[in-house]
């Protein structure tokens, strides 16, 4: 009976294969967990450690409905939770990172537009295509996200408002209260929002419109959030005039000019700079007068940014590339331009897997991790070398990923392709040979951001919430069931069942 059994399921997966090929996809790859890579220099290891995934109702251990398509992953800055996003669930499912227990599932399902829980309309951004588009109800599909206020507050832009096939009309933001996990605050975007940002002194939230070479703009100057507002949208280039069916859905990822994708503040705030995937470099906006710049050249396809340890990082999606420059040959580019065009030469280079989605670094910058979606893998650079130094396999295709604070934790997201992969959730240890360092690092970060916190607080009045849902759920193996613990049970474990054993041997000889 083991025999046959192994044998359907070798066949089973055999023709998986065979039709994600037959398909033009890469090989779907699931991940058991358990499994574990290290570096060969033994300098930092991988460990999956448990998943959530909605692909096998008889892997009941694992199986999470909420998980659907889920498009990125952020850990709260105390440590404590971690948001999920599921695009096509339209919900944002919250995790218990101790436990891996479902804290609360945050629909995004609104009635109309409008309301006590929506900012007045800010007249950038107009329903053209929807008459009366604001008063429609809508399903929210949520992409990336951002915190504010040390932590406070939770952005979640929608890539549309479902009515909206083609997103190109407003979409929206959720601004979640992450003590009540709860949305206090819906605002309009323009059209198919993806990446968004917060500035370092908590006054201002950018978010890229993909859809219209377009930034958003939020002035969140005021302790009150009722009264946080839109300030006119930066054009990069040119906005695009958006003239498609209403009845018939086009391939938005592609049409839609520059793909602004990749955003961040520089550290001081004064440069705001955003990837372009479809028109190659980076845009750059001048902060304090709300302008548009220019484009860095010299880099293409860029499609995540994150800056650390005075360096710029870039994911570069269809080359499978991860690249670096010094921060400061980025702000010599932009403050000796000449034009719009800024040549930015002496980028490292890192050839990682193919698609490679969303970059993070560890604590101390020694570490720079890449989720590479083709090749369904999460891969490590050594940012001294620039070189990989490892890589452990994902579930399917992977675009989401995030770091905690400590560096300890990681969450991978995957969605699917062609109807293949997707759905899943993995959750990774990171053991570091040198601990110390990256711990040092991140107390660091938790004390400057606690620092910034205090200096920033903010007594905002919340609006009512909307009423959510939550359920339970569990990680496979919970987050303390790291080596060494497990040793220690098994070693006291052992030691109670050999006193057990004497006890009885004893009473048996006094028998």
């Amino acid at each position: 009976m083991k025999t046959i059994s192994i044998s359907r399921l070798l066949l089973v997966a055999l023709l998986v294969a065979s039709f994600s090929w037959a398909q033009g996809e890469p090989p779907v790859r699931k991940v058991r967990v358990g499994e574990r890579v290290q570096a060969d220099d033994g300098s930092i290891t991988l460990t999956c450690i448990g998943k959530k995934q909605n692909y096998s109702w008889s892997d009941t251990a694992t199986r999470d409905v909420d998980v659907m398509s889920p498009k990125s992953v952020n850990f709260h800055p105390d440590g404590t939770k971690y948001y999920v996003n599921s695009l096509e669930g339209c919900r944002t499912v919250v995790y218990d990172m101790a436990t891996g227990r479902k804290l609360k599932v945050i629909h995004h399902d609104f009635k109309s537009g409008q309301g006590e829980l929506w900012n007045a309309p800010s007249n950038y951004y107009r329903f053209t295509h929807y008459v009366g588009g604001e008063k429609r109800a809508f399903l929210g599909k949520p992409v990336e996200s951002t915190f504010s206020h040390g932590g406070r507050y939770l952005w979640v832009p929608y890539y549309r408002r479902t009515f909206d096939i083609n997103a190109q009309d407003p979409s929206a933001v959720a601004i979640i209260d992450t003590q009540s996990d709860s949305i206090v605050r819906m605002m309009e975007t323009g059209p198919l929002p993806k990446m968004i940002a917060c500035s370092h002194d908590n006054k201002l939230v950018a978010i890229t419109h993909w859809g219209n070479n377009t930034v958003g703009l939020v002035d969140i100057s005021s302790p009150d959030i009722k009264q946080w507002h839109h300030l006119a949208p930066v054009v990069v280039e040119h906005e695009l005039t958006l003239n498609f069916s209403l009845t018939h859905p086009v391939n938005r990822d592609a049409n839609s000019g520059l793909l602004l994708r990749g955003t961040v503040f520089t550290p001081d705030d004064r440069y705001l700079l955003v990837g372009c995937m479809g028109g190659g470099g980076i845009a750059v906006i001048d902060v304090p007068s709300r302008t548009y710049l220019g484009i860095l050249t010299g880099i293409s396809n860029a499609r995540h940014l994150i800056i650390n340890h005075g360096y710029l990082y870039a994911s570069v999606n269809a080359a499978g590339l991860v690249q670096r420059i010094p921060l400061d040959a980025v702000i010599s580019a932009i403050e000796h331009r000449s034009g719009t065009r800024m040549p930015l030469t002496g980028w490292q280079t890192c050839h990682v897997g193919g698609g490679a989605r969303t970059i993070e670094a560890s604590p101390s910058g020694r570490y720079v991790f890449a989720a590479c979606n083709s090749a369904s893998a999460l891969y490590v650079v050594d940012t001294r070398t620039m070189r990989t130094v490892t890589q452990i396999t994902v579930d399917s295709y992977p675009v989401g990923l995030h770091i905690a604070d400590d560096g300890r934790f990681l969450v991978v997201t995957s969605q699917a392709r062609s109807g293949l992969g997707g759905n899943a959730v993995n959750l990774y240890r990171v053991d570091y040979r040198d601990s110390i360092a990256e711990r040092a690092a991140a107390d660091s970060l938790a004390l400057k951001r606690q620092d910034n916190k205090d200096s920033q607080a903010t007594n905002a009045t919340a609006v009512p919430a909307q009423q959510q849902n939550g359920d339970n759920g569990g990680w496979q193996l919970p987050s303390w069931a790291n080596e060494n613990n497990l040793l220690w049970l098994i070693l006291i474990a052992a030691a109670i069942i050999l006193t057990v054993t004497l006890l009885r041997l004893r009473h048996n000889r006094t028998e």
